[in-house]
């Protein structure tokens, strides 16, 4: 969908979008469009609520579009998706979204990356195809009188189009998002956006002691892909290391999933985040340097997968032992952390993972858990999530969590196979391998980044994360 400003709108045809704040008195139309009245009865602007209405005179389609009396910009975003996704029939060639004077920059680009996404579907591999739009033809056209809408709308585009991109990394089948597409995709992206992208395959992070990543992809035929992403603008602020975990499809290894086993195309959510915000960042021109790494694995079976009660190295130089080869993430985080701490000098470190059940017990599927020891870092992150309605909370990081990862055999063990504390537990063993960052947080997004939505049938993306990432580095 192209987007563009328009100053005049007496010759435009086509939809109108009009957006409205709840009013209990009466919605005024805009003076633009006085012959085009609703009676409070009928229509005052409450969220969720449409109405829409022909232009008898002209043809113009008038959608009026509630958003209730003080939206989030999640909201808005939403309500705006929910035009594309499910009123596609009157996006035709050209659509005017008409802002009113109360609306600030935040609605205008919560609006239009709204209306963006929601031209996205799930159908990718349908043989016969039943589109009613085809949304390359059809024309954006955004009335403000907002002095930088020109600046916000192509922000708005970037966003959305980095969410687009998340999107289908994640919901793509398994046998097509691998370790090597990923790889090439992070390449291209490089290419495309501005940053260096260098991989590892197996051969090469057998050199550089990666044991514990190569440890969980031994078990599959799809060769493992370390990716390393280097953003670096001239007017850099800060350093800020990203770390995404890339598990293109987990069976559980050996300690095979007895349930669920379907959405597992979504346990390299968290490198779908780190990939999309590297494109975002560098689509954006931020200045901020970024160091990403994205360890990229199928845990599959075979009769060479690693085994329980096995003990790995690592890229530290410590010992692991293995209780759960489904407790498989934290050992490619493991191997990324520490080759991340080692070999750049960041301010600041945070990792995205659909780490634990534990954390979709805990939050269900409308908040992220947070780990992190720097209150200063917590804070960044919780404020910038709940801006973009990307929420975290933190959970305790205490010490004495740290003892049920004890090995007898190793110096830890990735999973104290209890049926408590499995985040918190989990978020210490990733701690383990961060050499004592002073500024380092775990986002687990295992209930977040994959769920149920008014916008598909079916499990699907959300791209949790891109966004807040963006927000928490605009604030730095």
């Amino acid at each position: 969908m192209k987007t563009q400003q328009l100053v005049d709108l007496s010759s435009f045809k086509g939809t109108i979008i009009l957006p409205f704040f709840e009013n209990e008195n009466a919605i005024q139309s805009r003076s633009e469009f006085q012959n085009i009245q609703v009676s409070k009865t009928i229509f005052s602007g409450k969220k969720d609520s449409q109405y829409l209405v022909a232009d008898s005179e002209n043809g113009n389609i008038f959608i009026f579009l509630g958003l209730g009396k003080n939206p989030t910009y999640k909201e808005i975003k939403t309500a705006f998706r929910r035009l594309t996704a499910k009123q596609a029939d009157f996006f035709k060639e050209n659509v005017l979204l008409h802002i009113a004077e109360d609306m600030d920059e935040q609605m205008l680009e919560a609006a239009v990356s709204g209306l963006l996404l929601g031209t996205y579907r799930l159908g990718h591999y349908k043989s016969s195809s039943d589109k009613k739009v085809d949304w390359a033809k059809v024309t954006l056209s955004i009335f403000t009188n907002l002095t930088n809408a020109e600046k916000i709308i192509a922000k708005a585009q970037k966003i959305a189009g980095a969410q687009l991109e998340t999107f289908h990394l994640v919901d793509l089948p398994p046998n097509k998002i691998t370790p090597i597409f990923l790889a090439e995709w992070a390449e291209n992206a490089g290419k495309q956006y501005g940053f260096k992208t260098k991989v590892f395959d197996r051969k090469k992070a057998e050199k550089e002691n990666l044991h514990a990543f190569l440890a969980v992809g031994q078990g599959s035929q799809r060769e493992p892909q370390f990716i390393i992403m280097e953003y670096r603008p001239k007017q850099a602020k800060t350093h800020v290391g990203l770390v995404g975990k890339g598990v293109t499809f987990d069976t559980g290894g050996l300690n095979i999933k007895t349930q669920g086993m379907v959405h597992m195309k979504c346990d390299m959510g968290g490198a779908a985040t780190v990939l999309g915000a590297m494109q975002l960042i560098a689509d954006l021109e931020m200045p901020v340097q970024v160091t990403a790494i994205v360890p990229c694995v199928e845990n599959a079976i075979d009769n060479q997968a690693y085994l329980p009660s096995g003990v790995i190295n690592s890229y530290s130089g410590k010992t692991i032992e293995v209780i759960d080869t489904d407790a498989e993430g934290r050992l490619i985080l493991a191997d990324a952390l520490t080759y991340l701490v080692k070999n750049y000098q960041t301010d600041t470190l945070i990792d995205f993972a659909t780490l634990t059940g534990s954390a979709v017990g805990t939050f269900g599927y409308e908040c992220a858990a947070l780990f992190s020891k720097n209150e200063t870092l917590l804070k960044q992150i919780q404020e910038s999530g709940e801006k973009v309605g990307e929420r975290v909370w933190p959970l305790p990081m205490w010490d004495v969590y740290q003892s049920e990862m004890d090995s007898e055999i190793a110096d830890i063990k990735n999973y104290h196979g209890k049926p408590h504390a499995g985040a918190i537990t989990a978020a210490k063993f990733l701690e383990f391998f961060t050499e004592n960052h002073p500024s380092w947080a775990h986002i687990d997004i295992a209930g977040t980044a994959f769920g149920d939505s008014e916008f598909a049938k079916t499990k699907h993306a959300t791209a949790f994360g891109v966004h807040l990432l963006l927000k928490f580095m605009e604030n730095l």
